[in-house]
């Protein structure tokens, strides 16, 4: 098959190198002419915006997937309407590249998220009593064009344009779950993975997988994954973000129709990866084994304030002489501060023995410039 892929970024290079062991053929977009992708696929330097660009980079595949949100829906609605197959389709991905309609999504299927307003970019008027969480409406990822307002004095901070206004959640932890669904309506869910963030960049710090849930609060996030699946109505691999209340109350946060950070441990900690299954989506084939093997983590390799250049990986000799640890890199031959440029996988018997190794790997590569 010709698969056709919005976006070169590392999370269509992890795709397409584990897909590389089946026969298939791989077509990247993006508008970076040193995107992750380009060495690795058919890459068209292109911006996936454009409606033009993406109709004519779609036309003769025999299906198109994306690995950002941020892409011209329209274009893959056209697309549909020529015969070829959009994984996740048009319509998923309109919703949830806009963040008014993924909560209003959420609030039509009954899916549990936190309370909201929408703002428009003609009026600073807002009901939602301090403090609260401000999420743009398109082009926020990775923590960009999203704000906690606390108060009256943050009010200054307000962007005045359309936006989601959201009650601030009491959180204990943050939570994923990916789930998958093909053509045929079969759909597998990935164990639970807990998200602790770097309060300085809002970036993923540490993913671990399993996480210790009482019975009564995976129930809730079964019937979550259910409801979401049931509404979503196509097929496509999803990344479900979750808070977990002070009171053991799940709330979805946002959803993300592709691969995501939080599945990344997924590479060695399960049976098969997120992007194994990612594949099988795409292909309409059976869906693979989701289970955990083992105790697994991953932290993200950041780019260091004050650093910005050729990319250099300080420590990494040492962090490769450690067993069940795994290092995957992205191809991005510049770094700067913040920019995500690989990630560790670690493997451990328990939580506390992952939470050791994870900590110790950080403290031993730093991502730097010539």
């Amino acid at each position: 098959m010709k698969i056709g892929i919005l976006g070169g970024g590392q999370l269509g290079r992890m795709l397409i190198q584990e897909a590389l062991k089946y026969d298939d053929q791989f077509y990247t977009l993006d508008p970076a002419s040193d995107a992750p992708c380009h060495t690795i696929s058919n890459f068209t330097q292109g911006n996936f915006n454009d409606y033009e660009t993406v109709l004519n980079f779609g036309k003769d595949k025999d299906v198109v997937t994306i690995e950002i949100e941020h892409v011209n829906a329209d274009a893959l609605a056209e697309l549909e309407n020529q015969g070829i197959k959009v994984v996740p389709n048009s319509n998923i991905i309109k919703t949830i590249q806009q963040k008014i309609l993924q909560k209003e999504f959420y609030k039509a299927h009954d899916i549990p998220s936190p309370e909201f307003e929408v703002m428009d970019g003609s009026s600073d008027e807002i009901k939602m009593p301090l403090p609260f969480v401000q999420k743009m409406n398109t082009g926020g990822y990775d923590g960009k064009g999203v704000q906690v307002i606390r108060t009256a004095e943050d009010m200054k901070n307000l962007w005045i344009q359309d936006s989601v206004i959201e009650k601030l959640v009491d959180i204990d932890k943050e939570l994923s779950v990916i789930v998958a669904r093909n053509e045929n309506g079969e759909t597998k869910t990935f164990p639970v993975t807990e998200m602790v963030a770097d309060p300085k960049l809002n970036l993923l710090d540490f993913n671990v997988c399993p996480v210790y849930l009482t019975e009564e609060i995976e129930n809730q996030i079964l019937a979550i994954t259910e409801k979401f699946l049931a509404a979503v109505n196509s097929p496509g691999l999803f990344a479900i973000e979750l808070f977990l209340d002070k009171e053991g109350k799940i709330w979805v946060n946002e959803t993300a129709p592709r691969l995501h950070n939080s599945g990344h441990q997924s590479q060695e900690g399960n049976a098969n990866s997120q992007f194994e299954q990612m594949y099988r989506v795409v292909k309409n084939l059976p869906l693979a084994d989701t289970d955990a093997i083992i105790y697994s983590g991953m932290l993200n390799l950041v780019g260091a304030e004050g650093f910005s250049g050729k990319v250099v990986y300080e420590g990494m000799e040492d962090v490769l002489r450690l067993p069940e640890t795994y290092v995957h890199l992205y191809g991005k031959t510049e770094t700067k501060p913040g920019r995500k440029m690989g990630h560790i996988n670690v493997l451990a018997d328990s939580r506390e023995e992952l939470m050791e190794k994870l900590v110790k790997v950080k403290a031993m590569v730093r991502v730097i410039a010539e």
